[in-house]
């Protein structure tokens, strides 16, 4: 396995390279970011470690095109200062995880190993088609959320069909996990699934990746070469971002729906497909048609089953069964002795906006894990701009009027939005006040709030509360041991 290492500054970067080494990897290194897309393209790597400073700025179409290259590496990016909006944005562009400076040694190298053992995992490489199997599933979307239970429910009855799928959702949700669950339980499992970003390709090279060329077709084209619709005939194709694909290309797509067959760019002739199409995006393709920026036929052709992924703000209620989902994940792949979240850790996680979805949780989640010094991760163990969420679970009652000083963060967030999270924190606070004041007895606290037991259950889930965690608080607050 093989390393390119930028780094810009000459003490970290032979520091890293004798920790890469360590873990048995080869090292290349660049300097500048002039150099990093020279080294990318001639050094055949699996793993780009490479400093913030030096990307370029805005970096996501850098990370974007380096996730187009044919076999490309897995990309993690290093920094000095916690950045959560360009965290965020790094991930979705499809980095495998975003560090922060300092890390230990032994972290670092646990790190590295786990990526490159994800790399290893990988079935197929060349030109991102993925025979995936039985590694996606439907299950991986069970939530407590009934928005998320509707929408999963919509999934599984259309994973028999052959019509096409438009996904939509915001950045990170997991609009392609969800491409590769369904493609994973549907009849077409045996064949490749082809995952294409339309957005990452220069408009040049998209119409030929996508419907392939004939030799001599363009200057370059010394040989004729299959395209993505072709690679993926008797399974899936996925095409991300595809109110990225410029109107030229809507109208060859269309026909490809219509027709069943494609036309390589400088032939005569129709080759025939047998592909089931998915496509997702984050923008709103009503207001793109509109605005004739996306084809109205080809909309109605895509949306034949539309399935919305719910972001993870409006479904707080899986934080705490993901959160602790992670942390196992990450304590055996890292080899941390990790197995728990703190109280004051989970409010936190619960009370963040995750722009970046489940994928910023997944970061943050393995960032914890790694920096955790016990047995459970704390609130010093988050980003900063998470731990700031954190609400006191002891906060007496009549505290309540000093919740406002955390409304003015609100005053540039939708009415809807922010009455959402203004209930969700009163919510948070009487809960934990009540059930601190009955030491975790659900059926006492039930009857207080004047709800039924399972109500006052789904509420705690929701919150991420648990009656063990306020069963011992009396004897904790007299000093004595539980």
């Amino acid at each position: 396995m093989r390393a390119l290492l930028a780094v810009d500054v000459a003490e970290k970067r032979r520091r890293l390279k004798r920790l890469l080494r360590a873990a048995n990897l080869d090292v290349v290194s660049a300097v500048s970011g002039g150099t990093l897309w020279q080294h990318l393209k001639q050094a055949d790597v699996d793993l780009l470690l490479v400093a913030r400073s030096l990307l370029p700025d805005p970096a996501v179409p850098f990370v974007a095109a380096v996730r187009e290259l044919p076999e490309h590496p897995e990309v993690v990016v290093m920094s000095q200062t916690e950045d959560p909006a360009d965290r965020a944005k790094l991930l979705a562009a499809g980095c495998m995880a975003v560090l922060y400076y300092p890390l230990p040694d032994g972290a670092l190298v646990d790190a590295v190993r786990t990526l490159v053992g994800r790399r290893q995992d990988d079935a197929l490489r060349g030109r991102r088609v993925l025979a995936l199997g039985q590694r996606y599933s439907l299950a991986d979307f069970v939530s407590a959320s009934p928005a998320m239970q509707a929408f999963v429910a919509v999934a599984r009855r259309v994973v028999s069909t052959d019509s096409s799928l438009l996904i939509l959702g915001e950045t990170g949700v997991g609009k392609e996990r969800l491409a590769r669950a369904i493609h994973a339980e549907s009849p077409r499992s045996a064949g490749p699934l082809v995952t294409v970003n339309c957005g990452a390709l220069p408009e040049g090279l998209l119409e030929s990746e996508l419907f392939g060329h004939e030799q001599g077709a363009f200057t370059g084209a010394t040989r004729s070469r299959r395209g993505y619709f072709e690679l993926a005939d008797g399974g899936t194709i996925f095409l991300d971002e595809i109110g990225d694909l410029p109107l030229h290309l809507q109208v060859k797509l269309l026909r490809v729906l219509e027709d069943h067959s494609v036309q390589r760019v400088g032939s005569e002739r129709a080759t025939s497909v047998n592909v089931r199409v998915m496509a997702a995006t984050n923008r709103q393709l009503e207001v793109e048609v509109k605005a004739k920026r996306f084809r109205s036929d080809l909309y109605y052709r895509l949306a034949v089953v539309t399935l919305t992924i719910p972001p993870l703000r409006d479904r707080r209620e899986d934080i705490p069964d993901l959160a602790r989902s992670y942390v196992s994940h990450f304590a055996v792949h890292l080899g941390r002795q990790v197995s728990e979240v703190t109280q004051q850790a989970m409010e936190a996680l619960m009370g963040y906006s995750w722009p970046g979805n489940v994928r910023e949780l997944i970061n943050v989640i393995e960032r914890a894990v790694l920096l955790s010094a016990g047995s459970a991760i704390d609130l010093d163990d988050l980003p900063q701009a998470v731990a700031a969420h954190a609400e006191s679970a002891g906060r007496p009652s009549d505290e309540l009027a000093s919740l406002a000083v955390s409304f003015r963060r609100l005053q540039h967030t939708p009415l809807l939005q922010a009455r959402q999270e203004v209930v969700a924190a009163f919510e948070r606070m009487y809960l934990s006040d009540l059930l601190r004041a009955t030491t975790g007895r659900v059926g006492e606290a039930a009857k207080r709030a004047g709800v039924n037991q399972r109500s006052l259950y789904q509420m705690m889930q929701r919150h991420g509360l648990r009656k063990e965690d306020f069963k011992w608080q009396t004897d904790r607050d007299d000093g004595e041991r539980p």
